[in-house]
C-alpha cells in the first residue's frame, strides 16, 4: 500500500512537471512545434496543424494532461495492488498449509518475513497442541486398559474366597477369619479401582468451581494428615508437620484439601517403606509456601516435567497396586492455579518435593 501511494505521488509530480515545463513553461515553443510537425506528418498543412494544436492544447490542455496522468496513476495503483494481492495469496497459501497440517515449512517473500515467522510459529503451536491431545488421549486409553485388567484380579479373588466360605460352613474359625480378611482387602481394592474409573469420568465432565472463605492452613493440613494415619501405619511411615499457625488462606478449603490429599497419596505411593513424609508451611512475603516431601527414587528430569499432565503415571506405578489413574497431580495443579497459586516438583538425592505457593490472607489484628 505504501509503495502504491509513493508511485502515485511520483507520477503526479511528473505530470505537474510536464504540464508546467512543456505545455506552459520554457519548453512550450519546442513542444508546440513538435506537435504541429507531427500533425503535418499525417497530412495536414501548417495552418490547419497550428489551429488544431491551439484547439486541443490551449482550450483543453489541462483536461488532456490530467486525463493522461490520471490514467498513469490508476495504472500505478493497479500495479501496486497487484503486488499486494500477490502477497495476500501467498499468505493464504501459508494459512492453507496450516489447515492441511503440512509438514513443510511456510516460505514467503523476504518482504513478508515477519508474517512468515508468525505463521510458522502458529503452525508449530497447533501441531504441538494436537500432539499433546493425542498423547493425553492415548495415556487415558492406556490407563483404562490397565484398570480394566487390574479389576479382574481382586474380583476373581473375592469370588474365589467367598465361594470357599460358602462351600465349607464347618471351616475352622481361624481359616474362616483369614479368608474373610483377604476377601475384604480385595473388595476394598476393587472399590478403589472403580473409583478411579469414576475419577476419569468426573475429570472430563466437570468444571471445578470454588467456594472461598478464610481458614487456617495448619488446621486444614492437620485434618488431612489425620485421615492418612492408617495408611502411614500400614506402610510403616512417619509424617512430620511444621506449619506456621499464623497462615490464613482465603480459598476453598474442600478443594485445597483434595490437593493435599492427592499429594500425600502420591507421596505414599512412591516413598520408601519405613521412611518419612514431611510437610512444611512458611510465610514468604504475601504468599504461603507449602512443601510436601517424601523419600524415594529420584525422578529423572524428563519424567519430572510431565508429572502434572493428566493420565500420566511413572512407569513403576503401572504394575503397582497403589498406582492410580494419573489424575491426582493434574487436578491438584488445576485447583492451585484457580487459587492464583503455583505448584512445581523437584527431585534430587532420593527426595521428591512438591512446592506450592498460595496467596495468603493476612490475619486481621
Amino acid at each position: 500500500m505504501i509503495q502504491t501511494i509513493g508511485i502515485s505521488i511520483i507520477v503526479s509530480l511528473i505530470g505537474y512537471f510536464v504540464l508546467d515545463v512543456f505545455v506552459d513553461g520554457i519548453l512550450q515553443n519546442s513542444f508546440a512545434k513538435t506537435v504541429v510537425y507531427l500533425f503535418q506528418k499525417i497530412g495536414m498543412n501548417e495552418i490547419d496543424a497550428i489551429d488544431l494544436y491551439r484547439l486541443i492544447f490551449w482550450k483543453n490542455k489541462s483536461l488532456i494532461i490530467g486525463g493522461g496522468f490520471l490514467t498513469l496513476i490508476l495504472f500505478s495503483f493497479y500495479l501496486g495492488m497487484s503486488k499486494f494481492t500477490t502477497y495476500l495469496r501467498q499468505v493464504e497459501a501459508g494459512i492453507q498449509m496450516i489447515l492441511d497440517e503440512s509438514n513443510d515449512k511456510i516460505s514467503l517473500p523476504e518482504t513478508l518475513f515477519p508474517v512468515e515467522e508468525q505463521l510458522n510459529e502458529i503452525k508449530g503451536t497447533i501441531k504441538e497442541q494436537k500432539r499433546n491431545v493425542e498423547e493425553t488421549e492415548q495415556r487415558k486409553n492406556d490407563i483404562i486398559v490397565y484398570l480394566a485388567h487390574d479389576l479382574k484380579t481382586p474380583l476373581t479373588s473375592v469370588i474365589a474366597y467367598l465361594s470357599l466360605l460358602n462351600e465349607a460352613p464347618d471351616m475352622p474359625e481361624e481359616q474362616r477369619a483369614k479368608y474373610t480378611r483377604i476377601s475384604l482387602e480385595k473388595a476394598k481394592r476393587l472399590g478403589e479401582l472403580i473409583n478411579e474409573f469414576f475419577e476419569i469420568t468426573r475429570y472430563n465432565l466437570q468444571n471445578i468451581t470454588l467456594e472461598k472463605k478464610e481458614f487456617y492452613l495448619y488446621v486444614l493440613l492437620e485434618q488431612v494428615l489425620d485421615s492418612f494415619t492408617p495408611v502411614f501405619r500400614n506402610k510403616g511411615l512417619k509424617c512430620t508437620i511444621e506449619v506456621d499457625d499464623r497462615i490464613v488462606i482465603f480459598g476453598d478449603p474442600d478443594r485445597l484439601a483434595r490437593v493435599f490429599e492427592n499429594l500425600l497419596r502420591n507421596a505414599v505411593s512412591y516413598c520408601n517403606p519405613n521412611s518419612k513424609i514431611e510437610v512444611y508451611g512458611t510465610i514468604e512475603e504475601d504468599k504461603a509456601k507449602i512443601l510436601v516431601r517424601n523419600q524415594g527414587k529420584t525422578i529423572p528430569d524428563h519424567q519430572l516435567k510431565n508429572l502434572f499432565e493428566k493420565f500420566y503415571r511413572l512407569d513403576e506405578a503401572r504394575s503397582s497396586e497403589t498406582g492410580g489413574a494419573g489424575l491426582g497431580l493434574a487436578i491438584a495443579k488445576e485447583i492451585i492455579e484457580l487459587h492464583d497459586g503455583t505448584i512445581k516438583a523437584e527431585s534430587q538425592d532420593g527426595y521428591t518435593s512438591f512446592i506450592i505457593w498460595l496467596p495468603r490472607k493476612k490475619e486481621e489484628t
